[in-house]
């Protein structure tokens, strides 16, 4: 059995990756699109920008995080001030500083997709008279679907997994932003804890194993539906 703190780092963990994944799909859309679509000066600039959280060391995005958007931040400090917005030491925080760091898988995914579909379908809907926006609804974002999926269900699975970025950022306050990751890494110190750390670590192997599993059976279903559509 699972002891309250124990239960409650996990549905944060949860309710962390979700939002995380919600914050980042539409961004993560459009600069997929961009990138697959569009040739401009400064590209590589941006696509290196877009992978960054994949080579840089994840405290060091928690440390810009912390530096941008705590209180006394530049966007942090505006936001609370004009909004009643804070995100440092909350969960919300972590929502953040998982979405920064499952962009890059999100957005790899989507763009592989887009870069597969046949230009010409969209040509000739435009063609026919379809308004940029039901091309985009009926043709690019229905064939697209399969790398959504994908890519949504990698970063939700990276965002479970996420340690540095967040512990820098939100630190590590049970109940409020101590998400699975950092329960595992307080029991570590603790003398006794190895067993309740052995749990939660199974607890996290069983839900990245369940969200790339429903990864893949979306994404099939989502391909056979778009053969035969």
């Amino acid at each position: 059995m699972l002891s309250a703190d124990e239960s409650a780092a996990i549905l944060l963990s949860l309710k962390v990756a979700c939002w995380s994944v919600v914050l980042s799909l539409p961004l993560g859309y459009a600069v997929a699109w961009l990138l697959a679509r569009r040739h401009f000066r400064g590209k590589t600039l941006v696509d290196a920008i877009v992978h960054l959280p994949l080579v840089l060391p994840p405290v060091v995005i928690g440390f810009f995080l912390l530096a941008a958007f705590g209180r006394n931040g530049v966007i942090g400090a505006w936001l609370e001030s004009w909004f009643g917005v804070s995100f440092a030491f909350r969960w919300t925080g972590a929502a953040l500083a998982s979405a920064i760091m499952g962009f890059p898988l999100l957005v790899r995914a989507i763009r592989l997709s887009l870069s597969e579909i046949d230009a010409r379908l969209e040509t000739a809907a435009r063609t026919l008279g379809a308004s940029p926006l039901r091309v985009f609804a009926t043709i690019t974002l229905p064939l697209s679907l399969p790398g959504v999926i994908a890519g949504a269900m990698l970063a939700f699975a990276r965002s479970l997994g996420e340690f540095g970025a967040t512990i820098t950022f939100v630190s590590n306050i049970p109940g409020q932003t101590q998400t699975l990751p950092l329960a595992i890494y307080n029991l570590t110190q603790v003398p006794g804890g190895d067993a309740v750390a052995w749990k939660l670590s199974i607890v996290a192997v069983l839900l990245s194993i369940a969200a790339l599993a429903t990864s893949e059976w979306l994404v099939r279903k989502a391909t056979v539906r778009r053969n035969h559509a």
